[in-house]
């Protein structure tokens, strides 16, 4: 390889990671001016095992619908806990749990890890029993606070919208399933559900994309709500790369129009 190769894949690479950390950076600033309530809260599951849970409060008068908030493949990030901070700016208790508590070095979470390839590997052995455990934990905790309604919806992110869609399958107690491109069950599941769900896909994303019709045909068929949208010239992961301080126009529209659905749904459940 000859000089100027490296030379161009080194700035490349000092540009990416610089670009990485200042949106780190942003989300944290972010984080740490907002005026809301937020903090950390453990949960015991039915399995007993804990989970380590971030939530936030709106500024409201009334007690106010609350809304799990699922994380990626990446586990629970800054990102993910702003998600929630935004959610509740809207009016709703948000919380995210961290759905690797306990399996971390030294029964750590998320950030217990050495590397995001850990993080990744880990998550995807996660039992489904033990995620159905935390989530049914989380729900109910959510659901005996003083401070919010019976309702308690369910929203996820790529692997975490995977996990909503299976605990749309699962459950019968939340109000709604929020379906952030992840993958959707077996067409032979769907008939179990009895929530509504609404799905969220950016249209460049094949890979998930490729499921929605025979989905959507199971899910008319057995009378199941089941409403996508998909949102153009998009892809995968559209609304974190559409928060992003570097993102273009086209991928902030997407966040918007996405996200007042969103609140708009959840407001009406």
């Amino acid at each position: 390889m000859n000089y100027i190769v490296v030379l161009m894949l080194t700035i490349f690479t000092t540009g990416l990671l610089f670009a990485v950390n200042a949106d780190a950076d942003s989300i944290k600033e972010e984080l740490e001016k907002s005026p809301r309530h937020g903090e950390w809260v453990k949960i015991t599951a039915a399995d007993e095992h804990e989970i380590n849970a971030f939530i936030v409060f709106p500024e409201v008068k009334e007690p106010a619908t609350s809304i799990i908030v699922i994380h990626e493949i990446f586990g629970l990030t800054d990102w993910i806990r702003l998600v929630a901070d935004k959610l509740a700016a809207d009016g709703f208790v948000a919380i995210c749990p961290d759905l690797l508590s306990g399996m971390g070095p030294n029964g750590g979470g998320t950030d217990s890890f050495d590397s995001k390839d850990d993080v990744r590997r880990i998550i995807r052995n996660l039992k489904p029993a033990r995620v159905k455990a935390a989530l049914d934990a989380v729900q109910k905790y959510m659901r005996d606070l003083p401070s919010t309604n019976d309702k308690v919806a369910v929203s996820g992110f790529c692997w975490g919208g995977g996990k909503t869609f299976s605990y749309a399958v699962q459950s019968d107690e939340i109000a709604g399933a929020f379906v952030f491109y992840g993958s959707a069950p077996s067409v032979e599941d769907i008939p179990k559900i009895s929530v509504p769900v609404y799905g969220f896909y950016g249209e460049n994303d094949n890979r998930i994309n490729a499921t929605i019709e025979a989905t959507k045909a199971a899910a008319d068929a057995a009378k199941v709500m089941y409403e996508p949208v998909i949102y153009e010239d998009v892809g995968h992961g559209f609304l974190r790369r559409g928060m992003m301080d570097d993102a273009n126009e086209t991928q902030k529209a997407a966040v918007k129009s996405a996200w007042e659905r969103w609140v708009k749904i959840l407001g009406e459940l």
